[in-house]
């Protein structure tokens, strides 16, 4: 064989059908492991137990409640901060616990009016501690400093937190097409945000509601059974809605999508997207709200009381101290 017919069987060799198909395959096996270990990587990162574990705090609090793996407490503030603002008045405050290994969760709903010490300052009510902080240390840091406080007072080591306000909370609920909100009683607008709903009358049961008359409903208190706890119930009340709508298998694939649109619901946060992601996946599956989320209220005595902030007497509520840490412990410890 001469060189020429040499070369010419080389690069026959080198040019087979067959030497391609086992290149190809080679590239499409290695493709595959990278882009398995990739999702694995992927997963192992949002998995809801994995991904919440040796979490940090935002607290002061000297509790020593130890928190296992795929569970964290979230403070939930809405606040009447209006566009352009810089601080506002706490007009809703809820505290979340969240186990994602046994899917339940527990929300404690917290007066605003709750009576409240603020370190170097003195007594005032609830409502008033995230004005504060936010006029001395300016909105970011001041609703911080306002957290740190909360869990002081609560005894209880706070992950996250999650501030919102009227143009918030409706954006949220027109992100999902509205809600099916089951009212609990009749409720009369005293005090609406806009002029045209004034005295308008929601009769008890099922609605179908805009983001608009959701944010009416929850902010009214004066025409409602128990004022603030009536209120506390009807926000109670649309979060399950909400919350019952997110999960829906429907609108299972909007979930990253909302957690991308999410400065558009939140004044603040330490949360991240994969946060919230992670927590979609951890309940998108067979969500139940009636049997999985249980909602706690405080009991507590009105008084009228000296506000070291305000610097006047005023309408308070001092909770029953033994009940609260009976709620903590039971509650916010697993």
């Amino acid at each position: 064989m001469n060189d020429e017919e040499l070369t010419d069987l080389r690069r026959s060799r080198n040019h087979h059908p067959q030497a391609h198909h086992h290149r190809g395959c080679m590239i499409l096996i290695l493709f595959l492991i990278l882009l398995i270990g990739g999702g694995w990587l992927i997963w192992r990162h949002l998995n809801p137990t994995s991904h919440f574990s040796n979490l940090k705090t935002v607290s002061n609090s000297t509790s020593k409640i130890k928190q296992s793996s795929g569970t964290f407490n979230v403070l939930v503030i809405g606040s009447d901060e209006r566009k352009n603002q810089t601080d506002g008045h706490t007009d809703s405050m809820m505290l979340v616990h969240a186990n994602l290994k046994t899917h339940q969760y527990h929300v404690l709903s917290i007066p605003r009016d709750s009576r409240i010490y603020m370190p170097g300052l003195g007594y005032t009510k609830l409502t008033s501690v995230q004005t504060v902080y936010q006029t001395k240390y300016g909105a970011k840091k001041g609703i911080f400093k306002a957290v740190q406080t909360i869990s002081s007072y609560l005894n209880v080591p706070i992950n996250y937190y999650l501030e919102t306000n009227y143009m918030g909370f409706r954006s949220m609920v027109d992100a999902v097409n509205g809600i099916n909100m089951d009212v609990p009683f009749n409720v009369t607008l005293t005090h609406p945000w806009y002029a045209e709903d004034q005295n308008k009358v929601i009769t008890k049961g099922q609605h179908k509601l805009n983001g608009k008359m959701v944010t009416e409903i929850v902010h009214e208190r004066d025409s409602v059974p128990g004022t603030d706890f009536g209120r506390q119930q009807l926000q109670e009340t649309a979060l399950v809605a909400i919350i019952n709508k997110i999960t829906d298998p429907v609108n299972a694939f909007k979930i990253p999508a909302l957690a991308n649109s999410m400065s558009k619901f939140l004044v603040a946060t330490n949360m991240s997207k994969t946060d919230m992601i992670s927590i979609g996946l951890a309940v998108k599956d067979n969500f139940d709200a009636t049997k999985q989320v249980h909602y706690l209220q405080l009991q507590g005595k009105n008084e009228v009381l000296y506000d070291d902030i305000l610097e006047n007497y005023n309408d308070e509520i001092v909770l029953q101290q033994s009940q609260l840490k009976k709620i903590i412990d039971q509650n916010f410890s697993n």
